[in-house]
């Protein structure tokens, strides 16, 4: 009782981070029982927490390959992990109240308020129906188109769990694959030439990935783009400017150099792929580790943007880079105010901003000095490996074999503070102190 009088007390953010922890704490559990693994023996615990932790965090960073080291049993653990670390462990509680009939009292309205980091409480119960319904709807036909094409090679069964598996990673965002059943830690670098894998993939994780909120007003306002709000204007809006430039800018780089042997269909295929996965599924259909000085950049800064606010993606987000890009230019420009599509951003939103920005630089950062003190790995590789745990993505240049213990704990540790949020976990230990309300003297200082 004590117990759960403590768990009613946590705020919203410290909820959240708690019930994180717990679902990890028990897919850890499940995974290192021998009937997790392939051979029946026990899985050590390192291994066991990383891999839990990527599954629920959705990142797809691992140790030993999904499809040879764990059992069916193993990769259900790891499905359902996918799906409750995507969605978030509070939509999906939420969602089994409301078909018990049970009655959302306001303060749980107000976890679901933070969990899909909407401004505000009313209609959230509507919004967690659509985010529920619509969710197994795209994976369900996610999972029929690729079964279908899974089926000449693997047979009836085999293609309708490989569907649904990868169906679910694709649209959590989460970028585990079976495909090690081919080439170990191969991603789907065997389907770099099948063009209905990966726009299907894309389709899935663009879905994911530009937030719950862009849907509710895609179902409410259909094709009334003045209608929707201007947060879903602008995520639609950077969404199309980076998938089109990420395509361009990857054909441009790579071309004559990883896509150099493919046709054209397939070398923009492959580029609109690698422009829309580290954004942030974190599969791949050519090896990341070839890729040139240039690619590996342009996939760092993608894999930095991230998704949409609300959404099963990671990284600092769209919105916060578009914010702060809008900053910048009224600030060159000495013009009043940060507008945009005839609206103007309020000073707090700016402000939040440049917090998450320097949050997320400062831990990256810190990382990857301790990564290359620690094992004197490439300050490249370094800074790919901790950007892609801490944005959720799960890309890696081959660093994350390599790790000791001591790196892997950091890098769990990264991924579990990107799905929260890095300012959320920050603010979730001062989210009930109190500021006083007096005001110190200003005094002008110097910047630049």
């Amino acid at each position: 009782m004590l117990l759960l009088k403590k768990f009613k007390n946590l705020s919203g953010m410290q909820l959240i981070a708690v019930g994180f922890f717990l679902l990890i704490l028990t897919g850890t559990l499940l995974l290192m029982l021998p009937v997790s693994s392939r051979t029946g023996e026990w899985t050590p615990p390192v291994v066991a927490l990383f891999t839990a932790t990527s599954a629920s965090c959705v990142t797809g960073l691992i140790l030993v390959d999904t499809y040879t080291h764990w059992s069916f049993f193993g990769q259900l653990v790891l499905l359902l992990l996918i799906q409750i670390g995507g969605l978030g462990f509070i939509s999906i509680g939420s969602a089994v109240a409301i078909i018990l009939r049970r009655k959302i009292s306001l303060k749980q309205r107000g976890w679901i308020r933070e969990s899909f980091n909407v401004l505000d409480i009313g209609g959230v119960v509507r919004l967690i129906k659509l985010v529920m319904k619509g969710t197994f709807l795209v994976e369900g036909i996610g999972a029929l188109v690729l079964a279908v094409r899974f089926y000449p090679r693997m047979g009836f069964w085999q293609s309708i769990y490989y569907g649904v598996f990868h169906s679910i990673s694709a649209f959590c965002n989460a970028g585990f694959d079976l495909m090690g059943k081919y080439v170990p830690c191969s991603s789907f670098t065997t389907y770099y030439d099948d063009p209905i894998v990966l726009l299907t993939l894309s389709a899935l994780i663009l879905t994911g990935g530009i937030g719950f909120m862009v849907w509710a007003d895609i179902a409410k306002h259909k094709l009334s783009l003045r209608k929707y709000s201007l947060s879903s204007k602008m995520v639609l809006s950077i969404s199309i400017v980076l998938i089109l430039g990420g395509t361009l800018l990857f054909y441009l780089i790579e071309g004559n150099g990883l896509y150099g042997g493919m046709h054209f269909t397939d070398k923009l295929c492959n580029a609109f792929f690698s422009a829309v996965s580290p954004r942030t599924a974190g599969f791949n259909s050519t090896d990341t580790g070839a890729l040139s000085e240039g690619g590996k950049l342009l996939t760092v800064i993608l894999m930095f943007i991230g998704g949409g606010s609300g959404s099963t993606a990671g990284g600092v987000k769209m919105t916060t880079i578009f914010v702060l890009l809008l900053h910048l230019r009224s600030t060159l420009l000495r013009t009043p105010g940060t507008n945009i599509f005839g609206r103007r951003i309020e000073a707090a939103t700016i402000t939040k901003a440049s917090a998450l920005l320097c949050t997320y630089l400062f831990c990256c950062l810190t990382a990857a000095l301790v990564l290359c003190s620690v094992q004197n790995f490439l300050i490249g590789d370094a800074l790919f490996e901790v950007i892609s745990a801490v944005c959720t993505v799960g890309m890696t240049t081959g660093l994350t074999g390599k790790l000791n213990t001591l790196s892997r704990f950091i890098i769990a540790f990264l991924m579990y503070i990107g799905r929260l949020g890095s300012l959320s976990f920050a603010l979730s230990f001062t989210d009930h102190k109190k500021t006083a309300h007096v005001m110190q003297p200003v005094e002008r200082i110097s910047i630049g």
